[in-house]
């Protein structure tokens, strides 16, 4: 990887030197995009992620190794090299606590860091997905603090929602509408030509900063409350019988229903921005119903699911081997994955649960969740439930891995459209 395109000269109009804070799902494929163009920094905090990638190796997949190897991005965990830096682009995790309230930690902490880097006429820019206000009533003076700077004046702030959707090889961030926002026309203008650089010009300019934010929040609100629909009619049809991918097999045939699917809804994204959006709206002495019903529903799947697989099995203790821990297909990602309410549920009523996950890093699983992960597909089973339709799992020989009479516990369709199994009951959501 090679780091010879820095910029020696101040004039930020005309060629801004780039910062990138968080090098995770959202940061590095920016980072990699923007240094085609740019002279950009990449930043984070954990020294070996920044290892990794100097090796060309992206843990997540977004970016392979040739792309790694041949781009021009510098990579580094040390913060001083981020004080020659004109441009500030945060993209770190915005999670929730354990009482799903905003946990604003990690963005503090960038800010804090932009705050010792940031010099007179500098913008920081934040990607992370935030309620109304985070931006400019938060990071800025926090900045503001840290750099003996006046926002506003010295320095400005701007906001940019990042769109990443891990594991998706189509909409990458080269691919889509990019939302810009910012303090001044002058600052979105800047913003629009520095990430139109890498999309086609393919930009939206938001009325503000506010307005940015809570577009991005919205998003991934919506999904969640559609996904709680689906998911609660499939617990009515299951209780009448029938199988909800029939159900919407038939009803996606008119042309304007909107095409989800039931299952878990964990991640960093869907499963957690709602609370931002909730906690805004309690903030201002509104109760969100709707959004916190949806809440409710999709954080209860797990167990729920887990329940009714107890049911079919008799509610006898069974060895069950649960294919997929990450929170999405195709994807290492474990973060905030409800697949593990159904292991701990169905522990808890007696059974043996085994984990495996060929995407999966172990060690990961172990200290998140303090569950062992198999990574050999070995031994007969009384039930197999396909938690996450990964590829690898589609053609998986089950006949080998359900004894005679076990079940068969397909939550997301995986294997529903595959010749039954003699002998092996068949259950899916």
């Amino acid at each position: 990887m090679t780091n010879d395109l820095r910029v020696t000269g101040t004039d930020r109009k005309s060629n801004p030197r780039i910062a990138v804070i968080g090098l995770g799902y959202v940061g590095l494929p920016l980072a990699v995009a923007l240094a085609k163009t740019y002279s950009v920094v990449g930043f984070d905090i954990d020294v070996t992620r920044v290892s990794e990638l100097r090796r060309g190796m992206d843990r997540t997949r977004e970016i392979d190794n040739a792309s790694l190897m041949n781009s021009s991005l510098e990579l580094t965990s040390d913060p001083d090299r981020l004080t020659l830096q004109d441009v500030f682009i945060v993209t770190v995790p915005t999670p929730v606590d354990e009482k799903n309230r905003p946990d604003l930690r990690a963005v503090q902490k960038a800010s804090e860091t932009v705050g010792r880097a940031i010099e007179k006429g500098g913008i920081a820019v934040f990607e992370s997905t935030v309620y109304p206000g985070v931006t400019e009533e938060i990071c800025g003076p926090i900045i503001e603090e840290l750099s003996g700077l006046t926002c506003g004046e010295d320095f400005h702030l701007g906001y940019s929602p990042e769109r990443i959707n891990p594991g998706d090889k189509v909409h990458t961030v080269d691919r889509i509408t990019k939302v810009v926002a910012a303090q001044t026309p002058e600052t979105a203008a800047l913003l629009a030509e520095i990430y139109g650089s890498m999309n086609d010009n393919n930009i939206f300019i938001a009325r503000d900063i506010k307005t940015a934010e809570a577009s991005k929040i919205i998003e991934n609100a919506q999904r969640d409350i559609n996904i709680a629909f689906v998911n609660e009619i499939a617990l009515i049809f299951g209780k009448m019988g029938l199988s909800v991918h029939d159900v919407l097999d038939a009803a996606q045939t008119k042309w304007n229903f909107l095409g989800f699917t039931p299952g878990l809804v964990g991640g960093h994204c869907i499963g957690v921005d709602p609370y931002y959006l909730a906690h805004a709206a309690q903030e201002i002495g509104y109760n969100p119903e709707i959004i916190l019903s949806g809440r409710r529903v999709n954080d209860a799947m797990g167990a729920t699911i887990a329940a009714r697989i107890d049911l079919e099995l008799g509610r006898k203790s069974a060895r069950i081997l649960l294919l997929g821990i990450t929170f999405k297909e195709n994807v290492p990602d474990i973060r905030n994955s409800k697949v593990i309410d159904i292991a701990r549920s169905l522990r808890s009523l007696g059974h043996q649960v085994t984990i495996h996950d060929p995407l999966a890093d172990a060690e990961e699983v172990q200290h998140e969740y303090a569950y062992p992960l198999t990574k050999e597909l070995s031994g007969s089973f009384d039930c197999v439930i396909g938690a996450v339709s990964h590829d690898s799992f589609s053609d998986l020989a089950l006949q080998d891995l359900v004894n005679e009479d076990g079940l068969i516990a397909d939550i997301k369709g995986i294997w529903r459209d595959k010749p039954r199994l003699e002998n092996r009951r068949y259950w899916s959501l």
